[in-house]
């Protein structure tokens, strides 16, 4: 493969606008830009999950996880390029294997969680955040311009998943599970 980026800054973004894929340029803050953008932050968040996964040794989650950076990728590749697809169904249901395969383990979940209980089980809360909200941007999108693909169903499946992903680090490192305690009713 060739160079793709031969010169980081170009100044053509300067004035407020950016390019697509397809040639279009377009406000930074289009609803395309901003699910692009959103993709990216949970990405980028992803990958210190990843991070702190290997230096726990915890290969099996890892192992799960890491193709979804690379999904996430290609997803932020047809969202710049309309016209471009790169997912497909089996990707959704990857997901969804890893998904029914973890829940058979932790069985049914009686009570709320906090994303909390150590900096993994937070950390995979925050990549699940970060991909409803990445999903709530493609949904705005996708009622300006339908977005053609699997795309909205492989994020929505991925937050699931990191959901369960979740659960399953803190069972794997040991970690109770904080539920949730609601406040006292006040005295009437």
């Amino acid at each position: 493969m060739g160079y793709r980026l031969s010169k980081i800054y170009t100044r053509t973004g300067d004035q407020g606008e950016t390019g697509l894929g397809d040639g279009r340029r377009v406000p930074k803050d289009h609803p395309r830009v901003e699910a692009i953008g959103e993709v990216d932050s949970l990405n980028s968040q992803l990958g210190l999950l990843l991070a702190g996964l290997a230096e726990q040794g915890l290969e099996e989650v890892s192992n799960v996880l890491a193709p979804c950076q690379h999904r996430l990728f290609d997803l932020g590749g047809e969202l710049a390029m309309p016209s471009y697809q790169a997912l497909n169904q089996a990707e959704v249901e990857r997901l969804e294997a890893a998904i029914d395969i973890w829940n058979e383990e932790l069985g049914p979940l009686k009570n709320f969680i906090l994303p909390s209980g150590s900096t993994l089980v937070a950390q995979a809360h925050v990549c699940r955040s970060l991909a409803r909200s990445a999903e709530r941007r493609c949904q705005q999108l996708n009622a300006l311009e339908p977005l053609a693909g699997v795309g909205l169903a492989y994020i929505n499946r991925l937050s699931d998943l990191l959901f369960v992903a979740a659960r399953i680090i803190g069972r794997r490192q040991g970690v109770a599970e904080v539920l949730w305690q609601p406040a006292e009713k006040p005295q009437g």
